[in-house]
């Protein structure tokens, strides 16, 4: 097909398919490398896991809690405690609270890592509010629980044995808000209805 146009044509598409290529590879390599870092904990990328450690070791670490937000997000975020200390092995438990002042309901994902980044391969996940996309309500404030445990296998590692404090950060942005079903939607339109005036003369 490219053979029957001009030159100048076939050289024009031809820079329209490399640019849309390179653009879907930009995209393609965000979920990968998120893979990549969650899996192996590079980056500071934490690991996750369906139960917790088998092994509590008498050793402690400090995990400290941090919160940012992206540029213009209108949610308040915050953690609620700003440190704990816990036994290597140990499941933790956290909360971080996030508000919407608004006067319209806003989606919100997360993205996160730990300091420094060789804690990222031991910082284990079990649950945690990260894992799904949020929706807040205008004016609804909740709580969001994240449940980890610090790898024992931390202490015999050669950078890991040094480690003493972990800083878990989170940062919200904004996402689109996703579609309802028709019977959610259904109820809320039904909700949002002005009664009806059913008086007769």
């Amino acid at each position: 097909m490219l053979s029957k146009l001009e030159p100048t044509q076939r050289t024009l598409v031809m820079l329209v398919g490399m640019v849309v290529t390179m653009v879907g590879l930009s995209f393609a390599s965000v979920p990968l490398y998120d893979w990549f870092c969650r899996v192996t904990g590079y980056g500071g990328a934490t690991l996750e896991a369906d139960a917790g450690s088998d092994v509590v070791l008498d050793k402690t670490v400090k995990v400290r809690f941090d919160a940012s937000k992206h540029s213009g997000f209108p949610w308040e975020f915050k953690p609620m405690q700003r440190e704990m200390e816990v036994r290597i092995g140990e499941t933790g438990l956290a909360f971080y609270e996030a508000y919407n002042p608004t006067d319209a309901p806003i989606a919100g994902s997360s993205t996160y890592n730990v300091f420094p980044f060789t804690a990222g391969g031991f910082f284990v996940k079990i649950d945690c509010f990260c894992f799904e996309e949020q929706v807040l309500q205008p004016g609804e404030r909740v709580e969001m629980p994240v449940t980890f445990y610090v790898d024992p296998d931390m202490v015999e590692d050669r950078d890991g044995q040094h480690i003493k404090t972990i800083t878990l950060s989170y940062t919200f942005y904004q996402i689109d808000l996703p579609e309802l079903s028709e019977d959610t939607q259904a109820a809320l339109d039904i909700d949002a209805a002005p009664a009806q005036n059913t008086t007769t003369n």
